[in-house]
């Protein structure tokens, strides 16, 4: 096992990776920006760095920074969290060639997944159904016709290195395709320095469902079953849920039975999420992220299993204590991500942090980095806060979230907490009735309200 971790992330996700290394008695490093010097991850860790100025380019980015850093603290490892860093192979190989153990699956398994041409080729080559697309890049807009006539409108156009739903556009009919290429070709370039495009069929309403899968460096691989985060806005996720309610148990079966095949066929280790639509009883697989999720605390309360520390464990040679049969489901539980923005228009609303208050209580966990007078910095994601609840089954979730979000106080910073009270009351979602377009319609509705 490591002496000590350094955790190249900030926010809740670093104080998440600080909880898991310190029950495993693993000493912690935090790196921070100078804008980051009173975070939370940067007072509760062993030893602090700071790596640069506010720009994430400048700090977070930094890898010569972070390196350094790893360095002059004697750090055995680097837990790269999510975003950032998390999913660049060339840092990944830094890691493992200045000699420190990168807590993430190996640099190829990141650069053949981080590219989803390459991922959807590798999956369906494995046997796992995708979405009927290119096979791999197109270049003139002549490929781009030939192959919306084969694949049938209406088809979807995206970027090769995309993300976030950048790159990204819908084309209905044959008109519209030549804008759209030109239009995803520019966005590209600008978000990635990749202008390379492929396209999809597009799946009209499905949902968004993603399983969970953790491997360990012996050939050893469960799935923890599957989380619904259809509730998507532009793209970003904004609740989750496990399990989701579109399934049933036979499907469940089936699409974790061969995403597990799949990822012991590739040699993977660590944790990793493959992303499927999902319509009719159909799963199409989209991405694969190599990386621990956001949501990731819903599939913790449903199994009792904590991903971060098994994480961990297994990217220091340990084998996992568990075989598929010995994971169990058990109830139903909700994530709301909590921002610092408007709860109608969704602008980002920093600030002074005056007031803070926590909801407690059976089956409610606070995953967050806040506290009373923390001043929430301009130049990060907004996310303050993850709002986490169990229940034996999803009605006593829903009541038992309504009653959380009821109790959280967190005062001088407009947050979304209004919104999401909002829709956990809408009949829809109450019923489990919605697909990835749902939420956008709801906010319109709503902002149409307002």
């Amino acid at each position: 096992m490591f002496d000590k971790v350094l955790i190249a992330n900030r926010g809740e996700i670093a104080v998440r990776i600080h909880r898991a290394c310190r029950e495993l008695g693993i000493k912690t490093v935090s790196v921070h920006s100078t804008a980051d010097s009173d975070a939370m991850h940067a007072r509760i860790s062993d030893e602090s760095v700071c790596i640069g100025p506010a720009a994430v380019r400048d700090s977070y980015l930094n890898i010569p920074s972070i390196i350094a850093a790893a360095e002059i603290t004697n750090a055995d490892a680097i837990h790269p969290g999510y975003g950032f860093l998390s999913e660049n192979p060339n840092f990944a190989t830094i890691v493992e060639e200045h000699g420190f153990n990168f807590i993430g699956p190996t640099a190829e398994h990141v650069s053949v997944m981080g590219d989803k041409v390459r991922a959807k080729e590798t999956m369906h080559k494995l046997g796992v159904p995708v979405v009927p697309g290119s096979p791999s890049a197109l270049n003139e807009i002549s490929e781009f016709y030939d192959f919306a006539e084969v694949i049938g409108y209406p088809v979807l156009i995206k970027a090769v290195a995309g993300g976030g739903g950048r790159g990204m556009k819908r084309v209905h009919k044959k008109e519209e395709l030549e804008e759209a290429a030109s239009m995803a070709r520019a966005e590209a370039q600008a978000a990635f320095g990749n202008s390379s495009l492929y396209m999809e069929k597009l799946i009209d309403t499905p949902r968004h469902i993603e399983v969970q899968v953790l491997a360990d460096q012996h050939g050893n691989v469960v799935h923890l079953g599957e989380r619904d985060c259809s509730l998507q806005r532009r793209h970003q996720k904004l609740l989750e849920e496990a399990p989701s309610s579109a399934l049933n148990a036979e499907e469940r079966e089936q699409i974790g039975d061969t995403v597990v095949q799949a990822i012991r066929e590739i040699g993977y280790r660590g944790v990793g999420t493959l992303e499927f639509l999902y319509e009719a009883g159909e799963f199409y697989f989209i991405e694969m992220n190599t990386r621990i999720q956001v949501e990731h605390p819903v599939t913790e309360m449903i199994t009792g299993i904590d991903l971060v520390r098994e994480q961990i464990r297994v990217a220091s040679g340990a084998s996992l204590d568990y075989c598929q049969e010995d994971i169990k489901f058990n109830g139903h539980a909700i994530e709301c991500r909590i921002n610092a923005e408007n709860p109608v228009n969704f602008n980002p609303a920093p600030g002074l942090v005056s007031g803070y208050h926590p909801p407690g209580g059976l089956g409610v966990r606070i995953d967050s980095a806040l506290y009373q007078d923390y001043s929430v910095p301009p130049y990060y994601d907004s996310l303050l806060a993850k709002v986490i609840v169990h229940g034996s089954n999803r009605n006593e979730c829903l009541m038992r979230l309504r009653r959380a979000l009821e109790e959280y106080v967190i005062a001088g910073v407009e947050t979304t907490i209004p919104f999401h009270l909002k829709l956990i009351a809408n009949t829809d979602f109450v019923n489990g009735v919605y697909d990835i377009h749902w939420l956008e319609q709801f906010i319109a509705d709503e902002q149409a309200v307002e």
